[in-house]
């Protein structure tokens, strides 16, 4: 599955904590957690993989006063548009604290070929601009600016090293078809060679399901019927990007790209921005606290 890092997940646990805030959050929705997708746009919205109109990066030094001022989030785009030149390079091992994976993965794409890495940085360029108004310092750790990667270790230390408040990494599924929705991965216990998630797994935990509440709010996507035994959130120990993190981190599945469905609201640009505004307040809320 082309996650961060590209292998079968290893745990399905969740923290009693995040799935009672989902719950919490779920009620006041119109229609629940357990809405469909289809309520984004209408079954039938037309598929447009259109980068417009994607908002424009603001500047970082006219940023504007606002609730999140003071505040620094790190948006990690999955996968990069051209790590499929680069195979020897992303299939180098780094060390992800417990052992070692590939640097970095291709990522999935929807059957018409629009790839997960485009999604990512449309999201992720989405996000960044709906943050940034609300006053936060934001980074991304990548913005296709670069010719593979950054691997899996880095975009990690990236979020260190910024001293990040929230770290978000955005991705797209690669399941079966007929498997539909979002799901939110968040950090399990981990504490080995370079890993030590002790300190942010309840935080993160936190920023995750305020993010799945908030993305079902606004996308109406329903959390998967897939991963998440229907909470949206997944608990994972095999991820480097997760587990090298010392900063509150989660991965987000925003739907899966091999389903026709889901593929039909990740290639809407209508469908994007709403993913992105969903993000954008699952992290408000948890920074807000």
């Amino acid at each position: 599955m082309p996650y961060d890092d590209s292998v079968p997940p290893t745990r399905r646990a969740r923290p009693p904590l995040a799935a009672a805030a989902l719950a919490a959050l779920c009620l006041t929705t119109i229609t629940g957690c357990g809405g469909g997708a289809d309520t984004a746009d209408g079954a039938g919205a037309k598929a447009s993989a259109s980068e417009s109109p994607s908002p424009k990066p603001s500047p970082t030094a006219s940023l504007p006063q606002g609730p999140l001022t003071g505040r620094t989030v790190v948006i990690d785009p999955g996968h990069n548009p051209r790590n499929r030149e680069h195979t020897k390079e992303i299939n180098e091992q780094v060390d992800i604290g417990t052992g070692r994976k590939e640097c970095d993965t291709t990522g999935t794409s929807t059957d018409a070929g629009y790839a997960e890495a485009r999604f990512t940085l449309d999201v992720s360029h989405r996000l960044r601009e709906l943050l940034q108004a609300q006053g936060a310092r934001v980074l991304l750790t990548h913005d296709d600016d670069r010719p593979f990667g950054p691997c899996i270790d880095e975009r990690a230390r990236i979020g260190n090293e910024a001293k990040a408040d929230a770290v978000v990494s955005v991705h797209a599924d690669g399941s079966a078809v007929g498997n539909r929705g979002f799901h939110v991965i968040l950090p399990a216990a981990v504490k080995g060679g370079g890993a030590d998630t002790s300190k942010i797994v309840k935080s993160s935990a936190d920023l995750g399901a305020r993010i799945a509440g908030h993305f079902v709010r606004t996308t109406g996507s329903a959390p998967s019927n897939y991963i998440g035994g229907g909470t949206g959130l997944d608990t994972r120990d095999d991820l480097g990007g997760l587990n090298l993190s010392t900063v509150p981190k989660v991965f987000v599945e925003c739907g899966n790209m091999r389903d026709p469905k889901d593929a039909a609201l990740l290639t809407d640009a209508r469908w994007r921005q709403k993913a992105a505004q969903g993000m954008a307040d699952g992290i408000a809320a948890h920074l807000k606290g």
